[in-house]
Order: structure tokens, then sequence, then C-alpha cells
């Protein structure tokens, strides 16, 4: 059989999905036509074919023997082409970029910035996850992921270090005088217990406080501290926009702790244009926050 001798597609999709579904107005329904333009377009490919398709049978209609050898046949063919399209679209579609963050740094520096990344390239989807530590790329389906390098670095990874972690302590400007008087409370990050003794013994010249009070996570203390319940030993990441706002005070401003953030992507990995922008962007950012 040439080509030319096929019928149309039109009219194989009416018969396949009436055989499948057992009535034409089900099938009307499914291909948004009318019972009567279904029932042309099969009496067509009967009469293109010279076979008998469909018999009544009853108030319903039944497949011949040559009707259910063709839409057997029907069925597979639009399965496969259903099939190939789904896999064509789906790998022609650029997939999100997932970037894992710490958690604090991702609420008080990242998410407020990533809208103007947005701006810049809006078709580049950025899927943001949240995580600490160690991680698996693969497992986690990560293209990026940046960290406070304080772990052992897989050497299977690529590292940029994007800026040095920075604190010192922030306050509302009504505790300054308390924080002076050595009446304050200590706020800190469970993640980080010992952060404040380091920091007082590093300036021996500021005054301690009257008690120390850890919360479970940065932003935590940076939301304590706008609220006014003490004095927060803040990374200067997560208290940049208070400061600049002037929502924060920080008399002594933010000094190295020895450790710094990690820009993380596997070696193996091709970057694409998408990836590079996103890379590039989050370097720029890290940049504005050492030189603000």
């Amino acid at each position: 059989m040439k080509r030319s001798d096929i019928p149309y597609l039109d009219d194989l999709r009416a018969f396949e999905t009436v055989a499948r579904l057992g009535s034409v107005r089900a099938a009307g329904g499914e291909l948004a036509l009318t019972h009567g333009a279904v029932s042309r377009r099969v009496s067509k490919l009967a009469a293109d074919l010279n076979l008998r398709l469909l018999e009544a049978e009853g108030r319903g209609l039944r497949l011949t023997p040559d009707g259910a050898t063709l839409a057997e046949a029907t069925g597979k063919a639009f399965g496969l082409i259903t099939a190939t399209l789904a896999e064509i679209r789906s790998a022609s579609t650029t997939a999100p970029l997932i970037l894992s963050c710490e958690r604090s740094l991702a609420m008080r520096w990242l998410i407020p910035r990533l809208s103007g990344f947005q701006d810049r390239y809006p078709d580049v989807e950025v899927h943001l996850s949240t995580g600490g530590g160690a991680f698996d790329f693969a497992r986690n389906r990560v293209a990026l992921a940046i960290r406070r390098l304080d772990f052992p670095v897989d050497p299977s990874w690529t590292v940029v270090r994007l800026m040095p972690e920075r604190v010192g302590p922030v306050m509302l400007a009504a505790l300054r005088d308390r924080f002076e008087g050595g009446e304050y409370v200590a706020l800190g990050s469970r993640t980080r217990p010992g952060a404040w003794e380091a920091w007082l013994n590093a300036h021996p010249q500021a005054p301690r406080p009257r008690t120390l009070r850890l919360l479970d996570h940065h932003f935590l203390m940076a939301e304590a501290a706008l609220g006014g319940l003490g004095v927060a030993l803040a990374p200067q990441a997560i208290a940049a926009d208070d400061v600049a706002l002037a929502r924060l005070e920080s008399p002594f401003g933010f000094d190295p702790d020895g450790t710094d953030y990690g820009l993380i992507h596997p070696k193996t990995i091709t970057a694409s244009a998408e990836l590079a922008a996103l890379r590039g962007w989050i370097i720029a950012q890290s940049e504005v926050l050492q030189t603000g």
C-alpha cells in the first residue's frame, strides 16, 4: 500500500476513539465534534477501505472482526505517537535549575535579591532548596549549592569562594545604652553555640552580656533582634539589609570568623548558558556584599 492509500488521519482518529470508548457520542465529546461529524468520518473511513468496521448491536455498536483488527493497530499507532511527542517535548524543555542554599542565608540574603535575577533572565527557571553541610548532587538533583565551608569538601566538586563569613553584634538603636552597660541579652544560634564567646575573646573591650539566649537558626536570631529581644551576633549577610536600612545598628562592624561561603558544583557538569548566568549572578551579588 502506498502512503497515498492510507486514509485521512482525522478519520482514523475518529474510528479509534469510537472503538476505544464504545460510543459515537462519547467519541464526539473527547474529540470536540458533533455526533454527526464523528459518524460521517467513520462512515467515510469504511467506504474508503471498502470494509465493514462497525455493526449495530441493540442500541449500540460493536466492532466487526476487521474493525477490531484496525482498532488494535490504530490504538497502538496513536499511543506510539503520543508517547514520542511527550518524550520530544520533555527533552526540548529546559529543566529548572535547583539551587541549594543554607536556610538563613536563603531567607535573609538570597531570596530578597532573587527577583533581580528573574527580571534579568525571565526564561531561566530557578527552584530554591534549603539545606546545610554536605549533600549528594545527583540524588538531590541540585545544579548549584551555596554553603559555608565548614565541612570536608568532596574532591569531585568545584568550589568558588564567594565571600568570607563576617560576624558582629547588631541591635536596635534603643538597646545601645543597655549594650554599652553590659545589661543586654546576647542572642546566638544553636548552630554556632560558641560564637559569642569567641567574639568576646577577640574584643576584650566589648561589654559582656548578662545572659546568653540561643535560638534554632540565624534568621530567627535576626528577627529576635529586630523585635528588641536582645543583641544578635549576626553574620554580615544575614543582617546587611537591616543595617543598610538603619533598622539595626552594628557598633563594632563585622569581622571575619575564619570561614568562607562557597559556590559549589560538580566538576563533571556541563555548564549550560542558564547555569552560567545563575553562577555569574551569584558571584556578582557576593561581591556587592563585600564592597557594600
